[in-house]
């Protein structure tokens, strides 16, 4: 595969990533964490970063808004529940090495 090619299927699979979390909403960042480690506001940090790399300036919130599809604050609003003392704990665990 040429770079160009490599570098669009990349770019096509994290926006399939996109609409696939946009499509589960109801899996919550917490979950995503104590599952896979990284969750949506992990994605938009590594955008910000990216975008750094290659001398583009965009605000966290920017990323957020290409995540979420929506400003943070609307999604987290209209979808984001309170963790449970489980997820808390599994969390927790997870950030001890455990």
């Amino acid at each position: 595969m040429d770079k160009q090619t490599e570098l669009e299927v990349q770019a096509a699979a994290f926006r399939r990533l996109l609409e696939h979390l946009d499509e589960r909403k109801d899996v919550q960042n917490i979950d995503l964490m104590n599952l896979a480690g990284f969750c949506r506001n992990c994605l938009s940090k590594w955008y910000v970063s990216a975008a750094e790399e290659r001398g583009v300036t965009v605000t966290y919130e920017e990323a957020r808004e290409v995540v979420y599809k929506e400003p943070y604050s609307s999604w987290k609003e209209k979808y984001q529940k309170d963790a449970t003392p489980e997820q808390l704990s599994a969390f927790k665990a997870s950030q001890q090495g455990e």
